[in-house]
């Protein structure tokens, strides 16, 4: 067969699989004859690689739209040795800052060129992330980053897939894991000592849930920044990050007269607490100062708008990304903490404690 028959017959063979005709899978070699090209030309276009002129790799392109080939990806991830797909493991996609770190993750990942396959997990026990460790190896990643609490990784019934690279998110895990978190204690000693230097004798605190390390590590540093200042601890209150629990808890606190800051352990909770404080008759911040952590978008729509504490998850997600491809090349530490920096967003919920302004 000439190279005109062979055209014809991949153009014919083009069309049939256009109307619906069930054939079988196009190959690379049919790509190579439609386009008119070396089968080394069309794996180049496939793969990206440079050295092939424009025309034709349109050409090759367009060869592959019109008899639908798609490269197989698992072969060439064999060839090259890995599978450019990042694992990311969960146990919670309810919270706004699990939520906005895989989005960050996600899209830095893209950028790479690296996919990535989520794992939840329903129930943070052992049991489940074992299992969550076992379907990545079944699903072909090249590394795991985990947004998880951190002493389900340390149990000795845990093994991690030999040659996966895993990187934590918000943990304390610096001893075990390669860790980016944020300055959680950084952002609440700003919070506390903003408060206190706007007169407040002390500071309330709505912590987070038990067993979450970003709660507790908030809570520690609560604590610390006001005994640090002379100031004696209020009872602590938890909610469990959601709106509600900061409405019921401020429903306590709006009882209280000599309760007159606030610093909730995240933006939701804030907002619960600000509508608790409302409908008791408790003005903020005239009678009662409020501020809150993470800095969601709708921050600054809260009525009044709400001083929080910003956390650049943006940046948590890149710096989890270039982490674990550093170790994935053998470039970066087996171990270690990044912090990535918060700051304290000024708006209209904080102001000096009644008689002070």
């Amino acid at each position: 067969m000439d190279t005109a028959e062979g055209v014809a017959g991949a153009r014919d063979e083009g069309t049939r699989r256009r109307r619906g005709a069930r054939l079988p899978t196009a190959s690379m070699a049919d790509v190579a004859r439609l386009a008119g090209v070396s089968s080394q030309t069309v794996s180049r276009v496939s793969n990206g690689y440079a050295g092939v002129n424009e025309e034709t790799r349109r050409q090759v392109l367009a060869a592959m739209k019109e008899l639908g080939y798609r490269p197989n990806s698992a072969a060439r991830a064999l060839k090259r040795g890995e599978f450019r797909t990042i694992g990311v493991i969960t146990f919670s996609l309810a919270t706004t800052g699990n939520v906005r770190t895989l989005e960050a993750i996600a899209t830095s990942a893209a950028r790479e060129g690296y996919a990535v396959t989520l794992l939840p997990v329903a129930i943070p026990t052992q049991d489940e992330v074992r299992g969550a460790f076992t379907r990545l190896e079944e699903l072909a990643v090249d590394a795991v980053i985990v947004i998880m609490e951190v002493h389900l990784l340390d149990a000795a019934t845990i093994q991690l897939p030999p040659h996966v690279q895993v990187v934590v998110v918000d943990s304390d895990a610096g001893d075990h894991y390669t860790v980016v978190d944020t300055d959680q204690a950084g952002g609440t000693r700003a919070a506390v000592e903003h408060l206190l230097g706007l007169g407040h004798r002390t500071v309330w605190h709505l912590g987070g849930p038990e067993g979450s390390f970003a709660a507790q590590r908030r809570t520690d540093a609560w604590q610390a920044a006001l005994t640090e200042a002379g100031c004696a601890p209020p009872p602590l209150l938890r909610g469990d990050w959601s709106a509600e629990s900061g409405y019921r808890a401020g429903l306590e606190l709006a009882a209280r007269e000599d309760c007159t800051a606030v610093f909730a352990a995240n933006d939701q909770m804030a907002l619960g607490l600000l509508r608790a404080l409302h409908e008791r008759g408790r003005r903020v911040p005239e009678d009662v100062s409020v501020i809150g952590f993470d800095d969601i978008p709708e921050a600054s729509s809260f009525l009044p708008p709400l001083t929080t504490v910003h956390q650049d998850f943006a940046e948590v997600g890149r710096l989890c990304v270039e982490a674990v491809l550093r170790k994935m090349r053998r470039e970066g530490p087996e171990r270690g903490t990044t912090l990535v920096p918060t700051r304290l967003v000024h708006r209209a919920s904080t102001a000096p404690p009644p008689g002070r302004g």
